[in-house]
């Protein structure tokens, strides 16, 4: 069941693209340690018991900021960081091939969608005074079939209104991380979540009003 809040919540963030973004759907390591790292995010899946083990958390950080970093160090400032594909990519390295279930798939993309956010939000905190117009880094999330770009800098706002969203409905803000950080499609997040897409679809829906009015509009 949903859950609403008794009185009205307050705007955390405003900007005239803000309610676009939900409306619309809203080698970093050398062959020996990817080979440990992998083998252990394999063991960490594999005795997963439901819940999701937090020390997958610092092993999927570390990759996606290698990559984000080395990707970064090529491009010209105000290039659009591609977040879900990094999210993807993370997951070739690190488990290859490997044929996982959605159980063990679940709880790695649940992990890649909080590291995706921690790295995001490292970097907005890094160039978050840097002001120069144009020229600011720009990310890529959302959904596979509507994607959004925004300015670094506003992830930020965004995190607050996740962070929001999880204390009133904390299964529509795992789904909304799942969709929007990791980049799944609604059937897999509800193989992941072991939902009904349905459900998953009803969860989305709300998600999107909700980070909306919090994040506001002019």
């Amino acid at each position: 069941m949903l859950l609403t809040t008794p009185h009205p919540a307050p705007r955390l963030a405003r900007g005239p693209s803000a309610a676009r973004w939900l409306s619309r759907g809203g080698p970093c390591s050398r062959l020996g340690a990817m080979g440990d790292r992998s083998g252990e995010v394999t063991r960490i899946l594999r005795a997963g018991e439901g819940a999701l083990d937090p020390s997958l958390l610092p092993l999927v950080y570390e990759e996606l900021r290698g990559i984000a970093r080395q990707r970064m160090s090529r491009e010209r400032a105000g290039h659009t960081l591609q977040a879900t594909a990094l999210v993807h990519e993370a997951y070739a390295r690190l488990l290859g091939d490997q044929d996982m279930d959605w159980h063990d798939r679940g709880h790695f993309y649940g992990a890649a969608a909080e590291a995706m956010r921690r790295v995001l939000i490292d970097h907005a905190r890094r160039v978050g005074s840097q002001k120069r117009g144009g020229d600011r880094m720009r990310v890529t999330l959302g959904a596979p079939e509507s994607p959004v770009e925004m300015e670094i800098d506003r992830v930020m706002a965004l995190d607050e209104a996740l962070a929001r969203l999880a204390e009133e409905d904390p299964r529509a803000a795992e789904v909304t991380r799942l969709r929007f950080l990791a980049g799944l499609t609604v059937e897999e997040t509800a193989r992941a979540l072991d939902l009904s897409e349905r459900s998953v679809a009803r969860e989305w829906a709300f998600a999107k009003a909700r980070l909306t009015d919090l994040l506001g509009d002019e």
